[in-house]
């Protein structure tokens, strides 16, 4: 009888994320687009920004601000899901987008 090794995330909001996603069964051992998003206090976003994260990133789109909001940036990363690579790209992506008036500070995954 194989027994699920037991998850713990920390207690914060993508920890919450985490355990949801355990509840709902998500398949944490295999490879799913993580999407990214990155805000901006301004729109569009710097060119040099855009060129960089096409150049690191095979999925990067730009979506404009319509009625019900901002524009963001949407990265995609195909990995296996981990709350350490959601920190670690949230914080990255934050770092390249900075100083361009950006900030990384939501992801999200499409469950099958």
């Amino acid at each position: 009888m194989d027994i699920a090794p037991q998850r713990v995330w920390p207690d914060d909001a993508d920890g919450d994320v985490f355990r949801r996603l355990d509840a709902a069964s998500f398949d944490f051992e295999r490879e799913v687009d993580i999407d990214f998003n990155i805000d901006f206090d301004t729109w569009p976003p710097s060119p040099e920004l855009m060129e960089t994260l096409t150049q690191r990133f095979a999925t990067v789109e730009a979506y404009v601000p319509g009625a019900s909001g901002e524009g963001h940036v949407r990265v995609v990363r195909r990995a296996m899901l981990s709350y350490e690579l959601a920190m670690s790209m949230q914080d990255s992506l934050t770092k390249l987008a900075a100083p361009h008036g950006g900030l990384c500070e939501s992801w999200g995954v499409l469950q099958d």
